[in-house]
């Protein structure tokens, strides 16, 4: 059932956290799981909430992300009114030497016409780096029912020192109002609510605050748009308790794609029954294990070829893995060719890898090996 709701989601925002993977492509089109990529949560999320007007804004090299989405009819997106639309990088005029975007803030001001002509009541905006599978729809009723103009979707965490440094923060009180907002926070004690990226926002109170941040040069969201409406009471959160992982990192992806190798983490992700993550269809043979091959806690996406041996590994389609050839720990995408002999150990083989015989390449998994779309080793 369609909602009183549109969505605009940022597309590149925060490239440069993994930028091993995103150097041609963009965040939103990073591949997750086997078969994914990062939009397919925003979208999922959206769409399962009746969302049917989505808006992209992208920055660069978004060719991945248009081939990938299309015309949205994976996510039922393909729409006479509505439906998904890619809106193509426009010129910030506050940036500096007329360079595209940086900030959350400077994309909106450069889609400001798009917002203006936007429908529906409420807007939410949503990062594609943020891994979860949330009910859009409770958020909303929350939204609707307290009547303040913003709720920000925010999930209870323990924070290392390191992933704190990428993380914000945010206090509230008893009653659910924002009362301060941490970027950054130098010290963390026990568990904190940690932004998710995901807003609620009333249509006209975001156009009249981009519109003022237009007028008075503001850049920042955080910093200029959102404390004096902290102050006034206008901003909520609602508090998500299922599973979140936001990518900072090339670690943070290694970690959160190995997360859904455990039961637990891959239903509270993709086995919600009426929330199913959808993503683009593909018809691929099915994978052929050869006799004498070995595969335990993996998962294992059409297509692939498997003679050696597998473990706690994610394979995307088309992945052939050779005879002798251990592959543990890794995650290889699409159309990866491993050689016989082949060792392979906390590793991300990009699109089109090929690792030729006999060859050994181990990582850590604070610091993966990644081998580029594309290389021969």
């Amino acid at each position: 059932m369609a909602t009183n709701a549109a969505g605009i989601i940022f597309s590149n925002l925060h490239d440069a956290n993994i930028s091993e993977l995103t150097n041609i492509r963009t965040m939103s089109s990073v591949p997750f799981g086997g078969r994914y990529r990062f939009i397919d949560f925003a979208l999922s999320n959206m769409v399962h909430a009746g969302i049917t007007n989505v808006n992209v804004i992208t920055h660069n090299a978004y060719q991945s992300l248009m081939d990938h989405v299309g015309s949205g009819k994976d996510w039922d997106l393909a729409r006479r009114s509505g439906g998904l639309r890619i809106l193509p990088p426009y010129i910030s005029s506050s940036s500096k030497g007329g360079t595209l975007y940086t900030t959350r803030l400077e994309a909106l001001r450069s889609v400001l016409d798009v917002i203006a002509k936007i429908k529906e009541d409420v807007i939410v905006l949503s990062d594609c780096d943020s891994i979860c599978n949330i009910d859009l729809s409770d958020m909303l009723k929350q939204h609707s029912e307290s009547g303040v103009p913003v709720t920000v979707a925010v999930k209870k965490m323990n924070l290392t020192e390191e992933k704190a440094a990428h993380e914000t923060i945010v206090i509230s009180d008893s009653n659910g109002y924002i009362r301060e907002v941490i970027k950054s926070p130098a010290h963390t004690d026990g568990e904190v609510d940690v932004e998710m990226n995901i807003v609620a926002i009333d249509k006209n109170f975001l156009y009249a605050s981009v519109r003022e941040a237009e007028a008075k040069g503001y850049t920042s969201m955080s910093a200029d748009i959102m404390p004096p409406r902290i102050e006034k009471r206008l901003v909520k959160i609602y508090r998500y308790d299922g599973f979140y992982s936001d990518v900072t990192s090339m670690a943070d992806y290694y970690a959160c794609s190995m997360s859904i190798l455990e039961k637990e983490n891959r239903d509270a992700l993709f086995g919600i029954k009426d929330r199913p993550i959808l993503t683009k269809v593909r018809n691929s043979a099915p994978t052929k294990y050869i006799d004498g091959c070995k595969v335990t806690n993996s998962l294992i996406a059409d297509g692939c070829f498997i003679e050696g041996e597998v473990e706690n590994s994610i394979l995307f389609r088309g992945v052939r893995v050779g005879k002798g050839t251990v592959v543990k720990n890794s995650i290889l995408f699409q159309d990866t060719l491993t050689g016989n002999n082949v060792f392979l150990n906390c590793v991300i083989a990009d699109k089109n890898t090929i690792i030729t015989d006999n060859v050994m390449l181990s990582g850590h998994s604070s610091v993966p090996f990644y081998i580029e779309k594309g290389r021969k080793i």
